[in-house]
C-alpha cells in the first residue's frame, strides 16, 4: 500500500505530468505527497541557507518567495483537490536532494517526469531522472507525459529470473495489481547471452511455481540488446508501462558497463517503474 509519494519539481510540463499520476494514485490509497523543489541558488547564497545564517539577503529571499509563489499556483490545480501535500524546498543539488527527501520522509515511492536525453547530452550531462533511478533505494516511477495509470492494463516487468531479482518481481506484482493491469514477465534473449527456449521456460516456471502471482504471462524476446527487446516487447503487446530492476552501477562501472535500468528509462515512452536490487 503507497501511503506517501514524493514528486521533485521544476514546474516544467513534464514535472506536472508526475504530478498528475502521483495525484491520482494518492487519490486512490489516501497517501499524501511531498512536493520538492530544488532551488539552486548561486554557491554563496546556497551554503547560507543550508547553514541556516541568519539574514541571507535579499537575493535569497526572492528566490524563496518565487518558489513560494510557483507553489501556490501549483497547489490551486482541480486535480491536487482533497489530497495532503506538503511543500518541501531544498538547497542541495538535484539527485541527493531528492535522495535525501525520500530516505528523511521514508515515502514509498518517488514519481518525477523526465523528458530524457540523447547523443552528446546523454552521455556527457545525462537526465536526473537518469541519475536518481542509479542511487534511489525506493522505487521510482518516471513520466515522460500525461497518463492515467489505472487506465493501463498491460505492464512488462523484464527479468532474468534470479533469486536477486524475487524481491522487484513481487513487488512489480503488486503494483500492477494496486492499478489492475496485467503482468507480462519477459526474458530477454541476445546473441551474447543466448539460452534455448527449454532452460529458459524452465527457470521460469521453477521461479514463478513459489510465488504467488495470478494474472501474468511468460514471455520470451528475441532482440539484439537487452534494452530494445525490452522497449520492442513492449510496443508489440501495446503495453502502457514498463518495469525493471537496476543495480544502479557507479564510477567508471557505470561508464564501461551502462545501467540497463537507466537507459530504458532514458529512451522509453511509456512510465518505467524501476526497483533496486
Amino acid at each position: 500500500m503507497i501511503k506517501s509519494i514524493l514528486v521533485p519539481t521544476d514546474f516544467s510540463k513534464q514535472a506536472e505530468s508526475a504530478l498528475k499520476v502521483a495525484a491520482q494514485i494518492a487519490k486512490k490509497n489516501n497517501a499524501k505527497i511531498y512536493l520538492l523543489h530544488i532551488l539552486e541558488l548561486p554557491m554563496h547564497l546556497s551554503d547560507l541557507m543550508s547553514t541556516g545564517t541568519p539574514g541571507p539577503g535579499p537575493e535569497a529571499v526572492f528566490f524563496m518567495k518565487q518558489t513560494h509563489k510557483k507553489f501556490e499556483e501549483v497547489l490551486k490545480k482541480d486535480y491536487l483537490d482533497g489530497i495532503e501535500i506538503i511543500e518541501t524546498v531544498n538547497f542541495e543539488d538535484v539527485m541527493h536532494g531528492v535522495i535525501d527527501a525520500s530516505t528523511k520522509n521514508d515515502v514509498d515511492i518517488i514519481i518525477m517526469g523526465s523528458h530524457g536525453s540523447t547523443g552528446f547530452e546523454e552521455l556527457f550531462i545525462g537526465s536526473n531522472a537518469e541519475k536518481i533511478v542509479r542511487t534511489s533505494k525506493k522505487p521510482v516511477l518516471v513520466i515522460k507525459e500525461d497518463c492515467d495509470i489505472f487506465d493501463i492494463k498491460d505492464f512488462v516487468y523484464a527479468t532474468n529470473f534470479d533469486d536477486e531479482d524475487k524481491p522487484c518481481l513481487l513487488a512489480a506484482n503488486e503494483f500492477s495489481k494496486s492499478i489492475d493491469a496485467k503482468l507480462h514477465l519477459v526474458w530477454i534473449n541476445t546473441a551474447n547471452g543466448f539460452k534455448t527456449t527449454y532452460e529458459t521456460e524452465e527457470k521460469m516456471n521453477k521461479m514463478i511455481s513459489n510465488l504467488n502471482i495470478e494474472n501474468h504471462t511468460l514471455n520470451i524476446y528475441n532482440d539484439i540488446t537487452v534494452e530494445k527487446g525490452i522497449l520492442n516487447f513492449a510496443g508489440s503487446i501495446h503495453a502502457g508501462m514498463i518495469g525493471i530492476s537496476t543495480h544502479g552501477r557507479k564510477g567508471i562501472s557505470h561508464f564501461i558497463n551502462g545501467s540497463l535500468g537507466e537507459d530504458v528509462v532514458n529512451h522509453a515512452k511509456r512510465p518505467v517503474l524501476t526497483f533496486k536490487i
